[in-house]
């Protein structure tokens, strides 16, 4: 890194902005933060990050960073009333991580064009235990040269692979189509792992087995120790979960091409919506992993379920 490190801004300080913006602190960077609520940002000032009040305060760094749930909620923190922009202009270079519809990032791709903003999307793959060791990966898309200027820094958050596949909003289909694969991966793998539990195989067994199988993966082995012991610690909910079939299931649409794989998915995840109402607290039933579908499923499937209580590993381990 040069002596002319260049002031980074961060918005959103979810289960994947904290980790995220901390590795860019972490990295050296001079990282100014804004989350809604204040106090979950608070920490990093501990570790030199400056926590602004206002997202106004954030138009003077140099490159902006931002990590939210929708697309609602990006046109709000950069161009709403109390937005980026009530200071009267945006950074120069504007880079966003969340996962969004390929309507929304065209338009909000056009709106900062007009306001001489270069905006780069580089969604990511995986979770906070996947930040931690180190495994996080990107996919970029926009201005090439923009690309160039920022890619050290996301790097720095996503070092197993930063992959930049061309102009536009190519890194939205990119991250749709991945996250449509996980709802399909999860499902299936959970059905799987229904079937040989039900038939005698211990979960953690039949999981050992695939993840050293030439069909394990870095996501089946790191939601292993879920399925075995019925831990659904979030990483990430049901509803985000929906909301990334459905997009995919428009561009397939859109675009003329059968998802009735991806349609099937979407139509079992609907299930576990249903299954939640019956909870006490359907909220926070729904605030859960979405690997808890293994309920839902377990229910359909006349299994009750029990945690095994084994330390399996996550493949995280260093």
């Amino acid at each position: 890194m040069t002596t002319n490190t260049p002031k980074v801004g961060w918005i959103g300080m979810g289960r994947m902005g904290f980790p995220m913006a901390e590795r860019l602190l972490k990295a050296g960077y001079k990282v100014s933060i804004w989350n809604r609520t204040r106090a979950k940002a608070e920490p990093l000032a501990a570790q030199g990050g400056k926590v602004v009040a206002r997202l106004s305060e954030l138009a003077e760094v140099d490159i902006l960073f931002s990590m939210v749930s929708t697309g609602k909620d990006l046109k709000d923190v950069y161009f709403g009333k109390d937005g980026v922009l009530g200071s009267g202009k945006m950074p120069r270079t504007v880079v966003d991580c969340s996962t969004i519809s390929v309507e929304d990032s065209t338009c909000i791709r056009k709106r900062l064009r007009e306001l001489n903003s270069d905006f780069v999307a580089s969604p990511v793959s995986g979770n906070a235990k996947v930040i931690k060791a180190g495994k996080l990966s990107a996919v970029v898309s926009g201005p090439e040269h923009a690309f160039r200027k920022v890619s050290d820094m996301i790097a720095a958050f996503a070092p197993a692979g930063v992959s930049y596949v061309g102009e536009g909003e190519l890194a939205r289909v990119c991250k749709i189509a991945h996250n449509v694969m996980l709802g399909v991966v999860i499902e299936n793998l959970i059905e799987i792992t229904l079937l040989a539990n039900k038939m005698g195989v211990p979960r953690h067994a039949f999981l050992a087995f695939m993840n050293n199988s030439v069909m394990g993966s870095m996501f089946t082995r790191y939601k292993t120790p879920a399925l075995v012991n019925l831990d659904w610690t979030t990483t990430f909910t049901p509803e985000l979960l929906r909301k990334d079939l459905d997009l995919g299931l428009e561009l397939g649409r859109e675009y003329d091409v059968p998802m009735p794989v991806t349609a099937a998915a979407r139509e079992v995840l609907q299930t576990h919506f249903g299954a939640a109402m019956l909870k006490a607290d359907p909220d926070k039933y729904l605030s859960e992993d979405f690997a808890a579908m293994m309920e839902t499923m377990a229910l359909a499937a006349g299994m009750p379920l029990k945690p095994e209580n084994k330390n399996v590993p996550t493949g995280l381990e260093s």
